[in-house]
């Protein structure tokens, strides 16, 4: 990767004060929209408003963890006042070899970015990144567990939806701390990873009858699973935490008119351990971008 090249990070959270510290440490120049807020001692970090950008100058384009909505605005930007948009004129005016980066994507920003030919990484689609990544996310989890129950989480019955990347660590957390765990699964293999865990398990097709038995239940599955059957069936003491993204997998509108508890925890990492998470992205970007050098 040569001296001069420049990467455009538009918002961002706490977690990319490391990623912007990161980056000019490895001497890469860094220009900022939506940071007015906050100062950044490095000359290689530069400061500027969206209609001071030339977007021709760039060689990468890394957006919030969360994307953008479907109008194409960057919600994750704390430290502006500045409404931030991303446009298609925008990536038109780009070189032919931007890449755009983003944690996930969403419809809009794929649409966005397959008009204009432009190659989209999604950070949290590898591996290493995303289960680096859970630990905050769990720790958070159980920060939030313990502030919103009247009872501990030791000896509670705890139901945790879903075994991917998130749900493996934050099972075992919860389990770790003396939590009577329950792993909310759809196969036969999972069944017997859990079991080998030392956990419980429940198919997720038998959820509606046996959702009264837990006091918190924690969703990681990003479609709908908490539905108004199943809410209908939970004790009204139960706490849920939904962890995953927009627009989550519990009906929150139902749930609060049946006066449960339901929190839809989004961005944990940035909250809690933001210094741990950002080098974390920035570590994966930087490997990416030496990636797409190669190539």
């Amino acid at each position: 990767m040569s001296n001069s090249f420049h990467v455009l990070l538009m918002g961002g959270d706490a977690r990319y004060i490391e990623m912007v510290n990161t980056l000019s440490k490895k001497e890469i120049y860094t220009t900022l929209v939506g940071w007015e807020k906050i100062t950044f001692p490095s000359k290689k970090v530069t400061k500027q408003t969206l209609n001071q950008i030339d977007f021709s100058t760039f060689d990468a384009i890394m957006l919030p963890v969360s994307g953008t909505n479907e109008h194409g605005e960057i919600e994750l930007a704390p430290y502006t006042t500045e409404k931030l948009v991303l446009t298609k004129d925008m990536l038109q005016k780009t070189k032919e070899s931007c890449v755009i980066y983003t944690g996930v994507s969403t419809p809009s920003l794929d649409k966005l970015t397959s008009s204009t030919n432009k190659k989209l990484v999604c950070l949290f689609q590898r591996d290493d990144l995303a289960i680096l990544n859970s630990i905050p996310t769990a720790e958070g989890t159980l920060q939030i567990a313990m502030e919103q129950m009247d009872v501990t989480v030791h000896s509670s019955s705890v139901l945790v939806l879903g075994f991917g990347r998130v749900g493996l660590t934050v099972a075992r957390v919860f389990r770790a701390v003396g939590g009577d765990v329950t792993v909310g699964i759809r196969s036969s293999t999972n069944a017997a990873r859990v079991h080998e865990m030392g956990m419980n398990s429940l198919f997720t097709e038998e959820l509606e009858q046996n959702v009264g038995a837990f006091q918190l239940i924690i969703n990681t599955i990003p479609h709908l699973i908490l539905d108004s059957p199943v809410i209908s069936n939970m004790n009204e003491e139960t706490v849920i935490i939904d962890l995953a993204s927009k627009p989550g997998g519990t009906d929150f509108s139902y749930a609060k008119k049946k006066e449960i508890t339901a929190i839809h925890a989004l961005g944990i990492p940035g909250n809690v351990a933001p210094k741990t998470a950002g080098k974390v992205i920035a570590d994966v970007f930087l490997d990416q971008l030496k990636l797409n050098d190669s190539k």
